[in-house]
């Protein structure tokens, strides 16, 4: 009996056509998949989403609720999230965080395009082929979160978009893909990293994530705070460095059990903040809590989700330190 798969269709590039214009149904984006090429069952499901550049945390709230019901209480075996690539990195690594045990059970692919489905040479329908074959092989079943495109699997905590108009416009650097789709099999290049620990409770949708720079003025931090973020993520530069006009105000804000995470533009190691360098040593003695190597978006993605469990700093920081 072939796997069975859930193919969750969300409207953006892959689906759009403009001339003339159009938008494509889950259906009708599998349709453009050559049978042959099929390896499962596929079940279609529209869902309601955004364009991925104005999606809302509650969107991707609900769509890593769905994704976690279908393979924890609907039994399938796969499921496939269409996304528009802005903010696919980030759903798929919310996803990972909050889909707990289900991802034992079932693959999770998200996938995407960056061409339109009436461009000359669209890549859709292939990135979908390829993400359909991903998500019926059992062999990456506990694998967690994977994004699909150009043939290459990524896991959810080290992909990351950095090319707009190409098709290979993700990439792992410095990891290497957790594997590729070769003549309709999965052919696995390196070990997926380990499973970030169990989610507890709602993720909380108020995080800031500020961009530091010099001369930055610290009443942005409190002015966030005042809005009511429930957090705030730094996205520091280098190794981790920010700006000392800051310090005090990561001190205060800690005081008053606002966690305040600091991330970097750059790629940079997963340890604890104050092994990264001087400045991050400094930004760890007044409380601010590093990403360990997390991009910025992620590292909100993984704040929002310690904030589910109760309590704040502390549990933010332990939360941190297991990922």
């Amino acid at each position: 009996m072939p796997p069975r798969v859930l193919l969750l269709a969300t409207k953006d590039t892959m689906a759009y056509a403009r001339r003339p214009p159009g938008v494509a149904t889950g259906a009708e984006l599998l349709a453009a998949v050559p049978a042959d090429l099929l390896a499962a069952e596929v079940t279609v499901e529209d869902v309601s989403s955004e364009p991925s550049w104005d999606i809302t945390p509650a969107t991707m709230f609900a769509l890593a609720r769905r994704v976690r019901a279908a393979l924890a209480d609907d039994g399938y075996d796969g499921v496939v999230l269409t996304h528009g690539l802005d903010t696919l990195e980030e759903t798929a690594y919310l996803i990972d965080l909050v889909v707990g045990e289900a991802a034992d059970r079932g693959r999770i692919v998200l996938t995407g395009a960056t061409r339109y489905r009436d461009e000359l040479s669209a890549d859709g329908p292939r990135n979908l082929a390829s993400a359909l074959t991903a998500a019926a092989d059992p062999a990456l079943a506990g694998a967690g979160v994977l994004v699909c495109l150009d043939d290459e699997l990524h896991a959810a905590r080290r992909v990351s978009m950095v090319d707009a108009t190409g098709i290979a416009a993700v990439t792992s650097a410095p990891y290497p893909p957790v594997g590729r789709v070769v003549g309709g099999r999965v052919e696995s290049l390196a070990a997926p990293p380990q499973r970030p620990p169990r989610a507890v409770g709602e993720p909380e949708s108020d995080v800031a994530l500020i961009k530091t720079y010099p001369g930055i003025d610290p009443v942005l931090l409190t002015a966030a705070v005042d809005a009511g973020a429930r957090g705030v993520v730094l996205e520091g530069t280098g190794a981790g460095n920010v700006p000392a006009s800051l310090l005090v105000t990561i001190s205060d804000l800690t005081e008053w059990d606002i966690p305040v995470v600091v991330a970097s533009r750059c790629r940079t190691r997963p340890v604890d903040l104050a092994e990264q360098s001087l400045g991050g040593e400094i930004a760890a003695k007044v409380g601010a809590i590093g990403a360990r190597g997390l991009a910025p978006g992620k590292a909100r993605c993984a704040l929002m989700v310690a904030l589910g469990h109760i309590g704040g700093v502390r549990v933010a920081r332990d939360w941190f330190a297991r990922l």
